[in-house]
């Protein structure tokens, strides 16, 4: 045993002497980590990054491309053998067809290698030929991530936690009226258990279609392969003193083997992998929503930066290892929902957003930025005559009908905390306020040669997250 150990230092640190040997020599990977909450179009996002990056004509403040140190980017076979490859062929003909229409969802995680020829660039860089970089997109599910916070927290806690949300909404009236009538002290009878998970499981979907970003555990939404399955059949209950057979005791064993089965393994295999991520956030339809759903985005966002601070969760440093995510970017989509006079409104708001966030979750480490975006710009924008005055609207295809249609879906306040302050407090609905959400599809497209998709702002998300590596 003692030998092995031996051995076993012996192998490890002849393997760190040659990757510092071989570092120089070696193509440079930057795994960006693309995820997002509800309907926030991480799809889309990849889809459009990846066709701006091969055609630069739209990405002016991404620096290596208006520089022309790109020189060309190319799509390569992914090095993970085991993990989908992102469809991008086919969501980006959806986007661009005739009658162009959003591709399918994220439901899995999946990946994409883009190559890119890169000039370097400095005092010696008249020496040195083209590089290459490659850039691994993973796209995944946003509610799983979201699962990470389940890895600080107990059965009990996360009842608690869950149930007393779940009190003022709706929604939840007919799970909380299954569990007032269940005895969780009693004897696992599996049909009940089965019961009680396919009511939670409809509360979620209802929640996640309300706006809300509370929806752990997040395989109940998206299962796969697990559906059916003990790992995920438990759901919340209240504390009760039940014996090593009972419901409520099985319940927090399953949700024990949850977290070691399903989650673990996601973020060990793959999350802990990431250089870069980016959080996709559909503030406006939060908003929209009412209050108690930009408290919850809150909240969330909250977990969410927690998941990239390891130290106070064991299993977490265990497989970071020491690394942290250099770069975190929010991003608010949506903005050509919007004219670009409330865009500075929007992009206050996600900060005001992040920054308690940040401040909940004591947060450290890598670097953070806020912004607005729109991944595929899908409206024009025009000015119309009102009774009170000129209003700044946007004009774009509508998804059900496809009729054209102007929108002006509501003035938000300048200071964030016009909206943050009833959030917090609990109020029921705006005061002050009346804010519209409208679903536009993607317009018909003519691109010149060397030109993306139309965007907003993607250029400058990406400077942010790859603009330091290229």
């Amino acid at each position: 045993m003692v030998i092995g150990t031996i051995a076993d230092g012996i192998g490890r640190g002849v393997e760190a002497v040659t990757n510092t040997l071989t570092a120089p020599f070696t193509e440079p990977v930057i795994r960006l980590g693309v995820t997002g909450l509800s309907r926030a179009g991480k799809t889309v996002f990849i889809t459009s990054l990846v066709a701006n990056l091969m055609d630069r004509g739209r990405m002016p403040q991404l620096v290596a491309a208006a520089t022309g140190a790109i020189r060309t980017a190319y799509l390569q076979p992914q090095p993970d053998d085991t993990i989908p490859r992102f469809d991008y062929e086919n969501h980006l003909a959806a986007m661009t067809a005739p009658d162009p229409h959003w591709p399918e969802g994220t439901r899995r995680i999946s990946e994409l290698r883009l190559s890119l020829r890169v000039q370097p660039t400095g005092f010696l860089s008249g020496l040195q030929g083209p590089r290459t970089v490659h850039l691994d997109i993973v796209d995944y599910p946003g509610e799983w991530l979201l699962d990470l916070a389940l890895l600080d927290k107990s059965y009990a806690d996360w009842s608690a936690e869950t149930l007393g949300r779940m009190q003022a909404r709706p929604s939840a009236a007919d799970y909380l009226a299954l569990v007032q009538a269940t005895d969780g002290a009693a004897a696992l009878d599996e049909p009940v258990a089965q019961t009680l998970t396919a009511r939670f499981t409809d509360y979620l979907n209802a929640a996640r279609a309300d706006g809300f970003s509370d929806l752990t555990p997040g395989r109940f939404l998206l299962p796969g392969d697990l559906a059916g399955s003990p790992v995920l059949t438990f759901a919340p209950l209240p504390a009760a003193a039940g014996g090593r057979k009972s419901l409520i005791r099985e319940f927090d064993r399953r949700f024990e083997s949850y977290k070691r089965n399903v989650v673990q393994p996601f973020f060990r295999d793959h999350f802990a992998r990431i250089d870069r991520q980016i959080v996709l956030v559909d503030v406006l339809g939060a908003i929209h929503q009412g209050p108690q759903a930009v408290e919850d985005l809150r909240r969330t966002m909250a977990d969410i930066l927690t998941a990239f601070r390891p130290g106070r969760n064991a299993f977490l440093t265990r497989i970071f290892n020491g690394r942290r995510v250099e770069k975190i970017l929010f991003a608010a989509t949506k903005a050509d929902h919007l004219h670009h006079a409330q865009h500075p409104q929007l992009t206050a708001i996600v900060q005001a957003l992040l920054r308690e966030a940040k401040d909940r979750a004591d947060f450290a480490g890598a670097q953070t930025a806020a912004m607005s975006i729109a991944a595929l710009r899908t409206t024009v924008e025009e000015t119309v005559d009102h009774r009170d005055g000129p209003l700044d609207v946007v004009r774009g295809r509508l998804t059900e009908g496809g009729k054209q249609a102007a929108f002006y879906p509501g003035q938000l306040p300048s200071d964030p905390s016009r909206l943050l302050a009833p959030a917090r407090a609990g109020d029921p609905k705006w005061l002050d306020g009346d804010y519209q959400v409208m679903t536009f599809a993607p317009a018909p497209l003519t691109l010149r040669p060397g030109e993306g998709p139309p965007h907003i702002r993607l250029d400058k998300a990406a400077q942010f997250l790859i603009g330091d590596k290229l």
